[in-house]
């Protein structure tokens, strides 16, 4: 129950730090200003409101309870409440008062107004909207009524907008003071995450320069050791490689030369086919390598390079659906290359081979499916090892030395996809690709 709950506030909250922390400053705020609100309309306005009206009432009911007395200067009473109360009063003889209310149930102003003259007992019509800042009450007298022009701030405290105007106003200026600090904060955090996109997926980064609070400017500059001990170590990598290249060549050139003076040639043949493998396996690991840190990121057409890619296999058995242009951002040579590893060992071990491209809202797949003898379940992991074969004989007869795979799940990897195998509707084997976009 608890488990439940506590995962259905997580879901109710944003994803992002920006609308996270505007949320910790928003919450308080809204709280204070509803409660200020709420404080001052019912303590405050509210009551004040009800007084005023009260009185008002009874000020009414006074001028018609002197009005009814005989003894009583009429026109000298009316006179009277003008020029004290404000009240502007006419007397209509023989005419009756409205019937229908105008009843603005909303407003408190008139609920007030209909409840206190209730409460005397008063017969009455009234508007408080037709004329601006005056009430026009209305009071059944004998057979006639008494018309009153009321001043409306005699109704209502006209402090209410003021208030709500400078409780508005400040929240409203809080809010963007906040959210443009809440900006500057977020901006680094945004940027760090930018350029470990981008050194994840092998693009090169110009300039980083950490910035933001003392927290962010520190990870962002342990990131930027860790990249360029990274970079370091690639470097370092590449000229080892290079080294043990050009050292490896000189003997294998001389064993193919002692290989070539023996007579035996079944022993030839035999020793031809490993040093043939072992020279096979370092070029192409070799090659990898540098290319793979020469390569620039570009954005290109992902659509025609699949189709160019398969037209030069020329084969009719190498079926391609590409039905849109898309385009993506990476290493074009890179991702030939893995395409050109997939489509290889497809050809090599099934009759037809059908390729896929397609576009989802975040990713690009790419579908390579078969009619081969697959990969069985439990070896989909070990095969993208280096040098890893499942049938040692049948890879053999193939002339693989067993990176290609492995080649192809590292270069999808550097670009932040993946690279999944599962039982093609052929009947063999396909390899999911997932790049993102």
């Amino acid at each position: 129950m608890y488990y439940g709950l506590n995962k259905f506030i997580k879901n109710l909250l944003p994803k992002r730090l920006f609308y996270r922390g505007l949320l910790i400053v928003a919450v308080p705020i809204v709280v204070l200003q509803v409660t200020i609100s709420v404080v001052f309309f019912d303590s405050l306005w509210i009551k004040t409101n009800v007084g005023m009206t009260r009185a008002l009432v009874s000020e009414v009911k006074t001028f018609i309870d002197a009005y009814e007395n005989d003894e009583t200067n009429k026109d000298f009473i009316i006179i009277l409440f003008k020029e004290h109360l404000g009240f502007n009063i006419k007397y209509e003889k023989n005419k009756l008062i409205p019937t229908r209310n105008i009843d603005r149930w909303y407003s408190p102003v008139d609920r007030s107004l209909r409840r206190e003259l209730k409460s005397k007992n008063l017969i009455y019509w009234f508007d408080t909207t037709n004329i601006k800042d005056t009430v026009d009450l209305r009071i059944s007298y004998e057979k006639g009524y008494f018309q009153f022009y009321i001043p409306r701030d005699r109704l209502t405290n006209s402090s209410a907008r003021l208030f709500g105007l400078w409780i508005t106003f400040p929240a409203v200026l809080m809010f963007s003071v906040a959210i443009i600090f809440l900006k500057n904060q977020t901006r680094p955090i945004t940027k760090l995450a930018e350029a470990s996109e981008r050194f994840g997926r092998g693009e090169e980064i110009v300039e980083f320069r950490p910035s933001g609070a003392l927290e962010i400017r520190k990870a962002g500059l342990e990131f930027d050791k860790m990249r360029k001990r990274i970079l370091r170590h690639l470097k370092q990598r590449s000229e080892m490689l290079s080294g043990i290249s050009h050292d490896l060549r000189t003997p294998l050139t001389r064993i193919k030369l002692q290989i070539a003076m023996i007579e035996d040639k079944e022993v030839v043949n035999k020793l031809s086919r490993d040093v043939d493998e072992m020279e096979k396996m370092l070029n192409e690991y070799l090659q990898f390598a540098r290319s793979g840190a020469k390569d620039k990121t570009e954005t290109f057409n992902i659509s025609i390079l699949l189709e160019d890619i398969c037209k030069k296999y020329n084969k009719p058995n190498l079926r391609y659906f590409l039905k849109e242009k898309i385009y993506f951002d990476g290493r074009k040579n890179l991702i030939s290359r893995c395409i050109n590893n997939l489509i290889d060992n497809s050809l090599k071990f099934a009759d037809n081979v059908e390729l896929y491209l397609k576009k989802n809202r975040s990713t690009i797949s790419i579908n390579i499916e078969d009619d081969g003898p697959g990969i069985p379940k439990n070896e989909h992991q070990n095969v993208l090892k280096p040098f890893y074969k499942i049938d040692k004989s049948r890879s053999e007869t193939k002339s693989s030395v067993g990176l290609g795979l492995a080649i192809s799940s590292d270069v999808i990897k550097s670009h932040g996809g993946d690279l999944k195998f599962d039982k093609s509707n052929l009947g063999g084997l396909r390899v999911t690709i997932s790049l993102p976009v």
